[in-house]
């Protein structure tokens, strides 16, 4: 008898592989079916979400070997207890081992973040650049542990996508495929960094792949709850901030206060915003002038914000202790007025500095600042009519990240979540309705989309603005040896009145030729050297263009609406 099960069990385990096998072949090949796409948006759910705890967990790690604390919750008062000189060196040191990386792993000396996400969701199928991404990934776990000012969700939302990256060129998976795999792996480190299941869920779709389509989201949801359920595993179901007691709000005699910290809150959100971008543009104007070593940058940078620490250590990191006090309203007016101030110059600093991270924890402890000073005012203005300064502080925490990603819906939530206070829904709403609409209309929607502008990437306004950057122009042009092809003579007269265009361009840069030239097609050439002519490939025809870009429109509206 033990024979014939033998063979029956070797048999049967045989016949397993060979069908693991097939599937896999199948998968890649044909592309997997509902029920296996769930399946694989599970799979990238926990290998998500584990790499979203492993960098939490590496950050603690080296930040309590390098300040010497046990408790990095508190490294800010840790901090303040050490020798001047080593609050400066750990950054700088910090900064010069980013500065190698991305030196000798990028080709411009960038990290990449969310920015690059939502820009390979729009227009590389989901796709983002893996080596890069874990070299930016490495760089900013080692500018968040040795003192840099910004967050951890930024290179964990970029480190996910490299994750479903992968899997893509694996399965061979099509644009649609690509994207929603990409949502899934994006919900998946976000829940997991914050235990908030819903809100990264929400993230994915609100921000990364900016459609709400119904058959994203039952693998996306799935991903999300995969990590949370990493989190959980790790650090057990607690909130990041505890809140103390709230009071009932009487949001018929506050909302006005509300809706006014709303607006603040979208002007400092702005301001944030803006001291980026310009003190990007102000050390790569430095750094251009007096020829600084691009590798050096960042440890300038780390420097920059060591000194600021030295005097105020609350810039340093995350800034989950300083959010806390703010949020149990442990800090007085002029701190929190103070130190917001200071947050947004070790901010511009850092990220100005090309050291890494995300902007989201930054924002948070902006807005919780910004809410508590606000609160402070108005609760002294009116005594006996205000709810508690604390509440302020939670909606303007919500308020300001909403305003920086450009994310209403899951800030909102992510708050809630963060939180646990789901009482005061009507506070938050309204102030972060209000910070949204102001901001939006003074940078491009959102600081992820208006990164990308400054980079020539139009995706703020929607498919029909970006979706002809995504045409090559070769891929829809008539060569010039087909029956349809347009006269060799009359392409050879416009090129010598200097109407073409190279093959390698794309239809946004073809597309404004025909509005000028007033031809109804545009040669297509090949460009030489100085010396050398241009050689006719073909013609590009306005009417193949507007198919091309018609096509595009309709595949882009029934996925977002399938």
């Amino acid at each position: 008898m033990g024979e014939p099960i033998k063979k029956l069990l070797d048999q049967a385990i045989g016949d397993t592989k060979a069908a693991c096998v097939e599937a896999a072949h199948v998968i890649k090949t044909r592309g997997p079916t509902q029920i296996q796409f769930w399946f694989i948006a599970l799979a990238i759910g926990i290998c998500a979400g584990l790499a979203a705890l492993l960098f939490r967990l590496g950050i603690d790690y080296i930040q309590a070997t390098l300040y010497g604390t046990d408790d990095v919750t508190l490294l800010h008062s840790h901090v303040a207890g050490l020798d001047w000189y080593l609050i400066i060196v750990i950054p700088i040191v910090g900064g010069l081992i980013v500065g190698i990386i991305l030196d000798r792993f990028t080709d411009d000396g960038r990290v990449r973040s969310v920015g690059d996400v939502i820009e390979s969701a729009a227009l590389s199928e989901g796709r983002v650049e893996a080596r890069r991404g874990l070299a930016s990934a490495f760089a900013s776990l080692i500018t968040l542990s040795s003192g840099g000012s910004t967050g951890r969700e930024g290179p964990v939302v970029h480190l996910a996508a490299v994750i479903s990256t992968l899997v893509c060129r694996w399965i061979n998976a099509n644009g649609i495929t690509g994207r929603d795999l990409l949502g899934c792996a994006v919900a998946a480190a976000v829940s997991a960094s914050f235990n908030a299941p819903i809100a990264g869920a929400l993230f994915a779709l609100e921000v990364v792949l900016r459609h709400f389509a119904v058959h994203a989201f039952a693998p996306i949801v799935i991903a999300s709850v995969a990590g949370t359920v990493i989190n959980r595993l790790a650090f057990g179901d607690v909130t990041e901030f505890v809140l103390p007691t709230q009071q009932a709000l009487a949001f018929y005699v506050e909302l006005p206060a509300f809706l006014i910290l709303g607006l603040l809150c979208g002007l400092v959100a702005v301001i944030l915003m803006k001291a980026i971008f310009w003190a990007d543009n102000f050390g790569t104007y430095v750094q251009n002038e007096i020829g600084i070593p691009r590798f050096l940058r960042p440890a300038i940078a780390g420097g920059l914000v060591g000194m600021l620490a030295i005097w105020w250590p609350h810039v340093i990191g995350v800034g989950y202790e300083t959010t806390s006090a703010a949020l149990t309203g442990q800090l007085l007016l002029h701190e929190a007025i103070i130190f917001g101030i200071l947050k947004v110059i070790a901010v511009a600093i850092t990220m100005g500095g090309r050291m890494g991270g995300g902007v989201f924890s930054p924002s948070l402890m902006l807005g919780a600042l910004t809410g508590l000073a606000f609160g402070a005012i108005a609760t002294a203005i009116f005594p006996t009519v205000s709810g508690e300064g604390t509440l302020y502080a939670l909606a303007g925490m919500g308020a300001v990240a909403a305003a920086v990603l450009g994310a209403p819906i899951s800030t909102t939530l992510i708050v809630f979540e963060l939180t646990g206070d789901w009482q005061t829904g009507l506070a938050v709403m309204v102030a972060v309705s209000l910070s949204t609409a102001l901001s939006s209309r003074l940078v491009d929607r959102s600081f992820f989309l208006t990164q990308l502008e400054r980079r020539n990437v139009h995706l703020a306004a929607g498919p029909q603005a970006y979706l002809l950057a995504t045409f090559k122009v070769s891929t829809i042009m008539r060569p010039a040896d087909t029956p349809r092809a347009a006269p060799e003579d009359a392409c050879w007269d416009l090129i010598r009145d200097g109407v073409y265009i190279d093959g390698n361009a794309t239809l946004e840069q073809a597309m404004p030729l025909f509005d000028q030239a007033g031809h109804t097609f545009i040669p297509v050439v090949t460009l030489g050297g100085e010396d050398s002519p241009p050689a006719l490939w073909g013609a590009l025809f306005q009417v193949d263009a507007l198919k091309a870009m018609n096509r595009a429109l309709s595949e882009t509206a029934a996925e977002e609406h399938s």
